[in-house]
């Protein structure tokens, strides 16, 4: 089936008969050294991001989300450049679902979480096992599992705290909508909202973008923004089985939990 402009936008995925990868991608760049600075009445020194390196030691890997495999984001992330949306204030909840961090971090790096899930196909020793429907059911259940893509990334000074606040500033002026554009590919979306986060971490702000421009009806992206201290976050689920078959589902609770037990 044919998705609808937005979610290609948004989300990128690439869809085979009984496999789903989002199609984001790795942090790129070291640590700048920015030094510690304190003000004459003594205040604390200024917040100075992690590596590289560092951030590489604490995302999520294999083994520490149960019933999903960890490994490296297939594809690569777009460059921040070639995400854009028509009005620039939307641009973060634009980018933060393509796996793109706030604001311009230090360093990031990302990894991407995948529900281990029965290919439900497997039990089929003929087509004809999977006549009259069956074989469409079956696909749609094949593709009925979380896909998430997690980006941490660090920042200098008080960098991740407006790179959040970025965020949450574009979800309330995007409430009504917008379009935008990645690598040439256009889609528009009719709603931004705010949703309630997990909250972990120091402040976060969870929300959903939904496409109603294509023949499929609603469909909608799940992203969360999490800072810890002066680190961020970026949680973005995608369930290709679950817009198809019209079930609710929100920003994988189990990646969120284990990210943010390596970050205390």
């Amino acid at each position: 089936m044919k998705r609808s402009p937005g979610v290609r936008l948004c989300a990128t995925a690439a869809v085979s008969a009984l496999s789903l990868a989002l199609i984001t991608g790795c942090g790129k760049g070291d640590a700048k050294d920015s030094g510690a600075t304190s003000d004459k009445d003594g205040a604390k020194p200024a917040a100075k991001a992690l590596g590289a390196a560092e951030l590489k030691k604490l995302i999520i890997a294999q083994g520490d989300v149960p019933g999903q495999k960890v490994g490296a984001v297939e594809g690569g992330v777009p460059d921040a450049d070639k995400v854009k949306a028509d009005n620039a204030q939307c641009d973060p909840v634009l980018r933060a679902f393509t796996g793109i961090a706030p604001g311009s971090p230090a360093a990031n790096t990302s990894k991407m979480a995948t529900e281990d899930k029965k290919d439900p196909t497997d039990d089929a020793t003929s087509m004809g096992d999977l006549e009259s429907g069956k074989f469409e059911d079956a696909i749609n259940k094949s593709m009925d599992l979380d896909v998430t893509v997690v980006t941490l990334a660090s920042y200098d000074g008080d960098g991740a705290e407006q790179g959040l606040k970025s965020v949450s500033d574009a979800v309330k002026a995007c409430a009504g909508g917008f379009s935008g554009e990645q690598d040439g590919e256009k889609g528009k979306f009719t709603k931004v909202s705010e949703e309630k986060s997990s909250g972990t971490g120091d402040a976060s702000v969870a929300f959903t973008a939904v496409d109603d421009a294509g023949k499929d009806g609603s469909l909608p992206l799940h992203a969360e923004v999490v800072r810890h201290g002066n680190n961020l976050a970026v949680y973005t689920t995608i369930n290709i089985g679950a817009m198809m078959s019209k079930k609710a589902y929100t920003v994988s609770a189990p990646v969120v939990k284990a990210q943010a037990a390596k970050l205390k």
